[in-house]
């Protein structure tokens, strides 16, 4: 008798669908998470995603409510919806957090980002520099006859081509916050 040549998971039709049902696909999440404002908190919360050798691209943490002592943590990070999905549940999972928020598969979000940036120049590339920070929407918060310091609050998209384009210009530092995000509506 010659064996069945049937290929695993081959068909949607067979009772026994082996194929995987995960995806290994890399996605960039925004997680918003409510936690109160205790000592070591964001220690617990860091410590999650490196014992784990998860990813983090932005994080910034504030106070929100002075008298509910509560915090909001912004992280995003990246992996695929499994490793999301497992994030979420973990954090969920710690003490003093109170609520865990995906903003990027909850619906449509805000999300903005500040950046300083110390640009030295003279004569022309100075000009084209200001010339960019008014394209731009940069701010000047600083000035001395060889360097500005421009103030841009953006997407982060926004952040990385002004950045692109001062690079050529003199561009010394940059300081980034981190993204802040809200969800839109109700």
């Amino acid at each position: 008798m010659s064996p069945l040549k049937i290929k695993k998971g081959a068909t949607s039709h067979s009772a026994y669908n082996l194929r995987p049902n995960f995806s290994d696909v890399q996605e960039s999440h925004t997680l918003a998470i409510i936690v109160d404002n205790e000592a070591g908190v964001l220690a617990r919360v860091i410590g999650l995603f490196a014992g784990r050798g998860y990813n983090i691209e932005s994080l910034t943490v504030a106070e929100i409510d002075h008298s509910g002592n509560l915090s909001r943590i912004t992280v995003v990070t990246t992996g695929t919806p499994q490793v999301i999905n497992q994030i979420k549940a973990q954090l969920g999972r710690i003490v003093p957090v109170h609520q865990v928020n995906d903003l990027t598969v909850e619906g449509q979000s805000v999300e903005r980002e500040l950046a300083l940036f110390k640009v030295e120049g003279t004569g022309d590339k100075r000009v084209e520099a200001l010339r960019l920070a008014d394209i731009f929407r940069a701010n000047v918060v600083d000035s001395t006859l060889e360097s500005f310091v421009f103030e841009l609050t953006g997407p982060s998209e926004k952040i990385d081509a002004f950045a692109d384009l001062m690079r050529p210009l003199g561009l010394s530092e940059l300081a980034r916050t981190g993204v802040a995000a809200l969800s839109r509506g109700t």
